[in-house]
């Protein structure tokens, strides 16, 4: 049994507020606000039973069903809740303008982790981030408001290349792959690494060198299971090769590329029988002219005249021309958007 003095002790600190004792709780997210969109809230759940934050917007003059835009994000484990009206972030600028612009619903959904999301961006896997999209889609099917005929899939990033793997048996109106990859994951790697090299001022000799020696590190490291820390270790003159993680690269575990190096997208695209709208900058210095004209050239080989090819001269990877978000690029999306829909 607790002496008096003791039990009186415990139960002040029990009295005192959590962060009054050094623990932290999240601080509340800057929430969103549209003129022309409510926005609802919403759980998807991962494979492994993680419940991911969902984004719903309802245009405030839908008086019936009305179509929808479904996001699936880049790679990174960035928020696609922007609270900030007045965000520099192309990404954000995009999504936002969409939301006010389009009169549709749109649909979004965190990573684990991330934002309001339970789990570890840090740690997640491909194949565990991408039973989160697909059952945030299946969400979506639910909301009285949205109709399931008229439903677009917009890829960012990364997500534009596995955009078709979201809906699964659930037919859509059409794709759009913004700044996006359709070729394999090892390809895109080694023509990246090479633009970096040249980007730093690398003498072109020391380049290839340095892409002959990554052609065999992502081999062990995207077909072969292991981590570049496991890589350097067993071949320890490739040390000063590797910028990143030892267990990853860019902020997410090794797994991730190897899973999306297992993808076969030239499958995935080839099967896709809906129109398809390909977005891709000549500025953009993360994802090439042949990541993302792959997509297009796939779709096309089975569906001739099913994708096109938009090419924007200085667009960034981020949609920004000279600094600036580049304005036409809402305006041309909504116009291929009712395209689809007039047929």
């Amino acid at each position: 049994m607790l002496s008096s003095n003791i039990t009186a002790l415990f139960l002040i600190a029990a009295a005192i507020p959590p962060l009054l004792l050094g623990q932290t709780t999240p601080p509340e997210p800057k929430r969103e606000h549209f003129q022309n969109a409510q926005v609802l809230y919403g759980w998807a759940q991962d494979s492994r039973g993680e419940r991911l934050r969902t984004f719903i917007t309802r245009p405030t003059s839908a008086s019936s069903k009305v179509p929808a835009i479904f996001f699936v994000g880049w790679l990174s484990c960035d928020s696609m809740e922007y609270g900030d009206a007045d965000t520099k972030d192309g990404f954000g600028i995009l999504l936002r303008r969409l939301i006010e612009q389009s009169g549709y619903a749109t649909v979004r959904v965190d990573k684990p982790g991330v934002g309001e999301s339970q789990g570890d961006c840090g740690q997640a896997d491909f194949n565990a981030e991408l039973s989160g999209y697909q059952s945030a889609f299946e969400e979506m099917l639910k909301y009285d408001f949205i109709d399931p005929a008229r439903i677009f899939v917009v890829g960012l990033s990364n997500g534009g290349g596995t955009a078709a793997l979201v809906p699964r048996q659930h037919l859509v109106r059409g794709y759009i792959a913004a700044s996006s990859w359709g070729r394999t994951w090892y390809e895109h790697m080694l023509e990246l690494e090479r633009r970096r090299l040249v980007a730093e001022g690398i003498l072109p000799a020391e380049v290839n060198t340095a892409v002959k020696a990554f052609v065999e590190f992502y081999t062990l490291y995207l077909m072969k299971g292991m981590t570049p820390g496991q890589i350097v270790s067993q071949r320890p003159e490739w040390k000063s090769l590797w910028y990143d993680s030892p267990d990853g690269q860019y902020g997410r575990p090794a797994a991730f590329y190897q899973q999306l190096q297992a993808l076969n997208l030239g499958e995935t695209w080839q099967k896709v029988n809906e129109p398809v709208l390909v977005i891709h900058g000549t500025a953009d210095t993360i994802m090439s002219n042949a990541d993302s004209e792959a997509i297009a050239q796939i779709v096309n080989q089975d569906h001739p005249g099913h994708a096109r090819y938009l090419q924007i001269d200085g667009m960034t990877h981020g949609f920004t021309v000279n600094g600036k978000f580049y304005d036409d690029l809402i305006p041309t999306i909504l116009r291929w958007m009712k395209e689809q829909l007039a047929h």
